[in-house]
């Protein structure tokens, strides 16, 4: 089935280019030039994908927008944003967005962001039900639900996939590359960057002292591991 992509942001140009390229790869686009409008049509259209701008007219920029869609929608956001700053990457990825893309951008990059989030964003369900415990960290893989001490992590998907990633593959360090290739796709192999921060950020909810991390440890220059004091937990795959 052919995915619905929203379109929310209010320059008239930006929209037209962007559905004239979706459409062209097969894509339905529908559009919305404001916060509330972009609400609306997400509980009513029900769309695959979100590609939002942070600066919308009114009292509602995209921050805020992707904030209230996570109150009841799991739905992959892509923030459109002139910024590229960490610490706008690092507001978004708080608020639940799943990837960004900094304009100005051309065809070709956005739809290798499209395809590369709605790929990660659209897996089959787990095999059979499994859960790995892992210190106070317990990750059940077929509800998709991580703890901490008992109490529920509320992780975007991207941060789920780069946890289930490590987890998979607990005590033992995944390079960079694989991490980047396995969860975001080919085409961000060498962003590095990319991946530091959403590690960064992944530690601030699991890990009791961020800055002095026990779960995910740096292997530096190489990559990351997970590391479980059990040793190797069976997860079942």
């Amino acid at each position: 089935m052919t995915a619905k992509i929203l379109v929310v942001d209010d320059e008239p140009r930006v929209v037209r280019l962007v559905t004239e390229v979706l459409r062209a790869m097969g894509y339905q686009v529908i559009a919305a030039g404001t916060g509330e409008s972009a609400l609306d049509m997400i509980a009513l259209e029900q769309p695959d994908l979100v590609l939002l701008d942070i600066l919308l007219p009114h009292n509602m920029d995209g921050y805020e927008v992707c904030s209230r869609i996570r109150e009841f929608s799991d739905i992959p956001v892509i923030m459109l944003t002139a910024k590229a700053q960490e610490s706008d990457l690092l507001r978004g990825f708080d608020v639940g967005a799943d990837d960004y893309l900094t304009k100005p951008f051309n065809a070709k990059e956005l739809v290798a962001r499209v395809k590369a989030v709605l790929r990660r964003t659209q897996r089959p369900e787990e095999r059979r039900q499994v859960t790995l415990t892992c210190g106070d960290l317990e990750i059940d893989f077929a509800r998709q639900i991580v703890k901490m001490r008992g109490e529920k992590v509320s992780l975007t998907r991207t941060e789920y996939a780069l946890l289930r990633y490590l987890a998979l593959h607990a005590n033992r360090v995944i390079p960079h590359e694989e991490l980047l290739t396995a969860i975001w796709g080919t085409e961000y192999r060498d962003e590095v960057d990319y991946l530091r921060a959403y590690v960064r950020y992944l530690r601030r909810k699991l890990e009791p002292d961020p800055s002095n991390p026990t779960y995910i440890i740096t292997s530096p220059g190489i990559g990351y591991m997970l590391s479980c004091p059990e040793g190797t937990p069976d997860c079942g795959e």
